[in-house]
């Protein structure tokens, strides 16, 4: 893959052999982004599990606590007063069947979370097949199938993102943007890292953090001492 001049430059501050400390990456990240934009800072970190077997999956929900940078809409499902309530809380679209024929009808996707209560599962089950391959569908662990939709809404709108495995047993989530700064990135990134330590399955075996890497949206990686996180 080619690239620009902008990331080679960028490539340079960068040591590509060594493992840096938490904050050693988050004060270099901010330095490699190469956009004009904000760009968003990613962890992509692979674990020493296998998701294929249900006892070994790594996934849950975990508020930033500077949040990810970025105005998250978020779409319910519910009826009543629990639909009156998620319009309170300023959820950005509710809905029931209504909202179902939308996204069937329309392709519509205008939403980055979808919350549901426990009643309305039967009904956003139809959206399996379109909701699932997005990541978007509802789930207990993550907090987005629950009665208490004030409090979902307030802590996706806080900065809650979820993390899951993908098929090569790697886990990819935002930590917040470039103008977040040392400090803040360092923050969240300790955050999200402590939640998934704590996740650890107890049939994994071995090495649980595999490799840790910080990116910019744009910009080139640094790859974080996975082994002092684990400490």
């Amino acid at each position: 893959m080619k690239r620009g001049k902008k990331y080679l430059e960028k490539s340079k501050l960068v040591n590509r052999a060594e493992l840096y400390d938490v904050n050693e990456a988050c004060a270099l990240i901010p330095q490699l982004s190469t956009a004009k934009f904000d760009e968003t800072v990613e962890a992509h970190i692979r674990l020493g599990v296998d998701s294929r077997h249900a006892d070994q999956q790594v996934r849950g929900a975990v508020v930033l606590p500077h949040g990810t940078g970025k105005t998250v809409r978020v779409l319910v499902f519910a009826k009543g007063a629990k639909a009156d309530e998620a319009e309170a809380a300023g959820a950005d679209y509710v809905g029931a069947e209504d909202m179902v024929a939308k996204i069937q009808g329309e392709n519509w996707f205008d939403f980055d979370v979808v919350v549901a209560t426990p009643d309305m599962m039967g009904l956003v089950g139809r959206l399996g097949r379109v909701l699932g391959p997005k990541g978007l569908m509802p789930n207990p662990k993550a907090g987005t199938v629950t009665m208490d939709v004030t409090k979902a809404i307030e802590e996706i709108k806080a900065g809650k993102i979820e993390y899951r495995l993908d098929k090569t047993n790697i886990i990819h989530v935002p930590v917040g943007k470039v103008s977040f700064g040392a400090e803040k990135l360092q923050d969240n990134f300790k955050t999200l890292m402590g939640a998934i330590i704590k996740a650890r399955p107890a049939a994994a075996k071995g090495t649980y953090l595999r490799s840790v890497v910080l990116t910019t949206t744009m910009g080139p990686s640094v790859k974080v001492n996975a082994a002092k996180l684990a400490d």
